[in-house]
């Protein structure tokens, strides 16, 4: 992770905004710290001519530093890494909506926020399903079908999850809201907790080698997540993959939830239009095959096939993905998490 004291994009206070404003220059706040993602930049520069500078930091360290700025700040591009961040920032007037016939071509709508008169504040560049690994030794593959199944009693005591305050279950929980409405969401929310195995703890790894150490009957997880353990060399790595399985929920009905990692302009970017030709190179199919074969991604552009061999070994190469708009995780974040609240999902 770098530091933002050592970057080349943290000037001295003494420069004016006008310097900042380069014909040739594009400055990055980003979350995304995946070495991979490096000759995607290279090419970028190469390409166009456009000098990137870089702040890495996670989500929230981004968003506390865009609003100390403020109208000063010199970061032209955000990128974050899950729908609930994205809305969140939104939510704070941290992005410029922007138009982009390339962008409306490339992305499906439902990945991106939604559209307003003056254009759209965040779009989604890549995807990961959120699916349910599970002990085939302890539970059935049709059982766990769906994410409503997920609270039903017969699997009391099998479940586990990280915390449901996270942004990646901010973002499923809103969208299983939406498709069931707020009564029959916070009861599933409910039928969640009452299975609990133990209490919310971790992140998405540590609950796919619960599962496969007994600790777990079943668990949510990012497909990333496991694609990773299945490229890994380490024998205890392989042996947990060995000991689970993989379902990609709701085939048969509204499909697979997907999230995002996105990026939007920032609302002060003083090189504006060169943060639109960067949005729009991220589209690419050459930008999307990093994030495919890079990051264990999915690509979000329309016509765009992914070749990776640990993604494919799961089943995804293929599943049914839900269409609700990622918009809806704006709309439902703040309810979903006073139904976390009430429901005691920590």
């Amino acid at each position: 992770m770098r530091s933002f004291a050592v970057l080349p994009i943290v000037l001295a206070a003494a420069t004016s905004l006008n310097a900042l404003a380069q014909d040739k220059v594009l400055n990055i706040y980003s979350a995304r710290h995946y070495q991979t993602d490096e000759a995607m930049y290279e090419n970028f520069t190469k390409t166009t001519g456009i000098k990137i500078n870089r702040v890495d930091a996670d989500d929230a360290g981004i968003v506390a530093r865009l609003k100390a700025e403020g109208a000063a700040s010199p970061a032209d591009v955000i990128l974050l890494v899950d729908a609930a961040r994205m809305a969140s920032a939104d939510k704070d007037g941290l992005f410029l909506p922007i138009k982009s016939a390339k962008l409306d071509a490339a992305i499906p709508a439902n990945l991106r926020a939604d559209a307003t008169k003056d254009g759209v504040t965040w779009t989604g560049f890549s995807t990961r399903a959120r699916v349910i690994v599970y002990d085939p030794l302890r539970v059935k593959a049709a059982d766990v079908a769906t994410y409503e199944q997920l609270a039903d009693p017969k699997l009391k005591g099998l479940l586990c999850t990280r915390s449901g305050s996270h942004p990646y279950n901010l973002s499923l929980f809103s969208t299983v809201v939406e498709r069931l409405g707020d009564a029959k969401g916070e009861a599933w929310l409910k039928g969640l907790v009452d299975n609990m195995a133990r209490a919310p703890k971790g992140g998405d790894t540590d609950q796919i080698k619960a599962v496969a150490s007994g600790e777990c009957g079943v668990a949510i997880t990012n497909t990333y997540y496991i694609a990773r353990l299945v490229k890994s060399s380490k024998p205890d790595e392989k042996e947990v993959m060995e000991k689970v399985k993989v379902v990609f929920p709701n085939q048969g009905t509204t499909g697979t939830h997907v999230n995002i990692a996105g990026a939007a302009v920032a609302k002060h970017a003083k090189n504006k239009d060169n943060a639109i030709v960067f949005m729009e190179y991220l589209a690419s199919p050459y930008a999307q095959d990093y994030f495919a074969n890079g990051n264990n991604e999915f690509a979000a552009a329309k016509g765009v096939k992914i070749e990776n061999a640990a993604l494919k070994a799961i089943g995804g190469d293929n599943f049914k993905a839900e269409q609700i708009p990622l918009g809806v995780v704006a709309k439902n974040m703040v309810k979903v998490q006073q139904m976390l609240d009430r429901v005691g999902f920590k």
